[in-house]
């Protein structure tokens, strides 16, 4: 799994998006482990295009689709769906349209800062909003990530 690669494309094709669930926490310090990369992409006609065009090369399918079925790559398949859980050859990639408790794209971006990762500089949530969302989101294993996350907030919030 490398997802490194993943976002590496995706920022240097000019893809709109914010990194949002698990690795937003492990930039912000957390040291919980997730096995996959959310992103909230922005559903814009060229940034769809975009998009497509950046995970192409990874060979995107849906997580859960048996390998028999048919499965488009494409601008229009991002712009008939809101949420996409796909395996790459980088690793697990799941697409959100939306975040629970923050909204669209434009909302999730305006809750966001720019940091350096992945060798690029890429969005994430802020603390405020990442917690927000997990809470908003309600699994458990959301819920788990809390308590440390209120933390590294706590202590952001002393600096």
């Amino acid at each position: 799994m490398n997802l490194v690669t993943a976002v590496q494309a995706l920022v240097d094709a000019g893809v709109d998006f914010v990194i949002i669930g698990g690795w937003s926490a492990i930039l912000h310090g957390s040291s919980f482990n997730t096995n996959d990369l959310d992103l909230c992409f922005s559903r814009r006609t060229e940034n769809l295009r975009r998009l497509a065009r950046a995970l192409a090369a990874f060979h995107p399918r849906l997580r859960d689709l048996p390998e028999d079925v048919p499965f488009v790559w494409d601008e229009v398949t991002l712009r008939n769906g809101t949420i996409f859980t796909l395996s790459t050859d980088c690793g697990a990639i799941d697409l959100l349209a939306e975040v629970s408790g923050l909204g669209g794209f434009e909302e999730v971006k305006a809750s966001s800062i720019l940091v350096r990762a992945f060798d690029r500089d890429v969005w994430t949530l802020d603390l405020p909003n990442l917690i927000r969302a997990k809470r908003a989101a309600g699994r458990e294993k959301d819920l788990r990530v809390l308590p440390e996350l209120e933390g590294l907030l706590e202590a952001e919030q002393e600096e």
